[in-house]
């Protein structure tokens, strides 16, 4: 393939291009926010799995109290008509009397019972209720922090992506002065080649493999025509002549 000298050598700028464009994909890709945000939502779904757990058990106690209130306050409706009764004199048998008032003493242990079964529940639900308060506070700072990250990431996306923008945009216009088939070529090479299609030769050495010509392919390339397109023998990249190949 032959090409103007000018053409490959805006072949070095398409790729200096395309490696810019790789390096902001890489960047955007592995930004530390990414790491951090995991971090905190894996911590901020374990905080909101306990919160809700908690709030479950606050929630369970809360009926469990209401229901024990309500058989203290049924004892204590029980008692209270039995005391009536007993204050009325309308029962004036020995025998109920003595019935009436062993009720009332057993309503009277009854009702103790239970005031104690709501004490304790009541103190099971003030833990519920701390532990509640406590996990909303920590998972509301963790929301807070989860929040900063993804402002910071999409900050550095805003940046990453206009620079983007500008390098797509400068390669466009770069890329539409190159013959369509020596850039065929170089995008054909490119993918093939893990992002370097192109390589500059500076001082006897491909820039895409690192690795100097020996002299047998020094004397090819110093024999080649301007306008043809060499290629490395060693990574097959387009190989660009400059004033500083060393030729």
């Amino acid at each position: 393939m032959n090409a103007a000298p000018a053409d490959q050598i805006r072949l070095l700028e398409v790729q200096a291009l395309d490696v810019r464009l790789t390096q902001l994909a890489h960047k955007r890709k592995n930004l530390p926010e990414h790491a951090e945000i995991s971090a905190l939502e894996a911590d901020l779904t374990q905080q909101r799995d306990l919160l809700v757990a908690a709030q479950t058990e606050e929630s369970d106690t809360s009926r469990e109290q209401t229901k024990a209130e309500q058989d203290v306050d049924q004892v204590r409706q029980r008692a209270a008509r039995d005391q009536k009764r007993l204050d009325s004199g309308a029962v004036t048998s020995p025998k109920d009397l003595e019935s009436l008032q062993r009720e009332l003493t057993s309503l009277a242990k009854r009702q103790g019972d239970l005031e104690d079964v709501v004490l304790e529940v009541m103190e099971r639900r003030e833990s519920a209720q701390e532990r509640v308060a406590e996990l909303t506070g920590r998972a509301d700072s963790l929301q807070a922090k989860v929040d900063d990250a993804v402002a910071r990431r999409d900050a550095a996306f805003a940046g990453i992506d206009a620079e983007a923008a500008t390098a797509t945009k400068e390669r466009e216009l770069t890329a539409a002065d190159i013959p369509a088939a020596l850039l065929g070529l170089y995008d054909k090479i490119r993918v093939k080649e893990g992002g370097i299609g192109a390589a500059r030769l500076y001082q006897r050495r491909c820039e895409g493999c690192r690795l100097e010509l020996n002299i047998t392919e020094i004397n090819d390339v110093r024999a080649a025509a301007a306008d043809t397109v060499v290629r490395c023998e060693n990574c097959h990249r387009i190989l660009v002549r400059t004033p500083d190949s060393g030729l």
